[in-house]
């Protein structure tokens, strides 16, 4: 850490932003403004606490008190060089940035995704280039299918029609072909042993005997799982599996499945394919084609990431940069759209815009603009530190960056 992050610094960053939000600092924002007086984030663990005991200090005081105290402290906010909206994003060239957002079709989106969607989002209006949200729909069994145009529409709005919107389930020739690829590369199988079977595999950390198969024999294997014939592989009886490593230290990590025969019928292709690329795969597979810079993710994602880099090294690929968030731990409020399905279907609400749901379609019909939940992504920033709010003070602030 530079010598100039001291007591002072912080206390005028916490007074400054304290007076911006109606008498009430945010730790991350505080963190987000020292880094553009040098703070390094190495430093971060160390610094934290010091930025949470002088914002309880400061939230304790009144307002008045706040700007009187900052007129003191003023001087030592370089206003130059103090954050006006995002922090900077490493190795971000104008005009080329390319991001995306990721929602699955199990239900319509919250002010969750809102959170997430928008910071990648800001830093594409920011230096130019391209958003994508992108509809993770290759598990049949986990798709409400209204949720396709509600995702289409919310995201119209929220993202100010500068959004391009795909669809994974359109896009299974392109996975089939990398798979294809993959196997040439020796990089992938396809393993025929039963689950039990492999999972003793994975805890004696042995290769099981289909990983030595031949480049022929994978591919004819592979055939047989598209094959609907009744020649082909019945679902459960073979998948393909990345060559990872049976000896990775995670057991998680060791081999793990890319594509499994799922015969579910599916909302948009109804049952013109039977074998589905799992995340991973399609995943990895779209920010290669469509060319992503920077991927910003929630950290309970960071494994996904890991299996993602395998996938683009056995490819010969550059992984993009990436970062993750911290999670967004409500008191009061629940986001599961899977239980709000149910409580809508049992008459508890009256539909996906009731005024007493967090999701998009709701606050919208309130009166909400796109820009108050931008405004809210980028004062909690890049940021890994989980945050806890109550309802009351989620929309305490969001009110206040709505009204502006």
């Amino acid at each position: 850490m530079k010598k100039r992050i001291n007591d002072k610094i912080i206390l005028a960053y916490t007074l400054k932003n304290a007076i911006e939000h109606e008498g009430k600092a945010q730790p991350n924002s505080v963190l987000n403004s020292l880094f553009h007086e040098g703070l390094e984030k190495s430093k971060i663990k160390q610094v934290m606490p010091k930025i949470q005991e002088t914002v309880k200090k400061v939230n304790s005081m009144p307002l008045e008190q706040q700007e009187q105290k900052f007129k003191n402290q003023e001087k030592q906010v370089d206003k130059r060089k103090g954050r006006v909206g995002l922090a900077p994003l490493p190795g971000a060239k104008k005009g080329k940035v390319i991001m995306r957002f990721s929602p699955s079709p199990s239900g319509p989106l919250h002010i969750g995704h809102a959170l997430t969607a928008s910071i990648s989002f800001l830093y594409v209006q920011k230096y130019g280039g391209k958003f994508y949200v992108q509809i993770e729909d290759t598990n049949p069994e986990n798709i409400y299918k209204p949720a396709y145009k509600m995702i289409e529409e919310e995201s119209k709005w929220l993202f100010k029609n500068k959004a391009k919107i795909i669809i994974q389930s359109e896009r299974m020739a392109l996975y089939y072909k990398y798979i294809g690829t993959l196997i040439k590369k020796q990089a992938i199988y396809v393993c025929t042993c039963q689950q039990e079977e492999f999972k003793n595999f994975i805890e004696k950390q042995e290769n099981c005997h289909c990983r030595k198969n031949t480049i022929k024999e994978n591919l004819q294997r592979w055939k047989k799982m598209l094959d609907k014939s009744t020649s082909g592989f019945k679902e459960g009886e073979a998948v393909v599996r990345f060559k990872s490593g049976m000896q990775n230290k995670n057991p998680a990590f060791r081999d793990f499945p890319l594509a499994r025969i799922n015969l579910t019928e599916h909302p948009l292709q109804r049952k013109k394919y039977r074998v589905w690329p799992l995340m991973n795969l399609a995943v990895a597979v779209d920010d290669i084609e469509l060319k992503k810079t920077h991927i910003i993710r929630a950290k309970e994602h960071r494994d996904n990431a890991e299996r993602q880099k395998m996938i683009f090294k056995a490819l010969g690929k550059k992984y993009p940069w990436a970062a993750y968030l911290g999670r967004l731990h409500f008191k009061d409020l629940h986001l599961s759209t899977t239980q709000m399905r149910k409580d809508i279907e049992a008459g508890k609400y009256k539909g996906w815009d009731d005024l007493r749901l967090p999701t998009i379609a709701s606050l919208k019909k309130q009166g909400y603009k796109p820009e108050a939940f931008w405004k809210f992504s980028e004062q909690v920033g890049l940021s890994e530190t989980d945050k806890v709010m109550s309802k009351e003070e989620y929309f305490k602030l969001l009110n206040s960056f709505n009204k502006r």
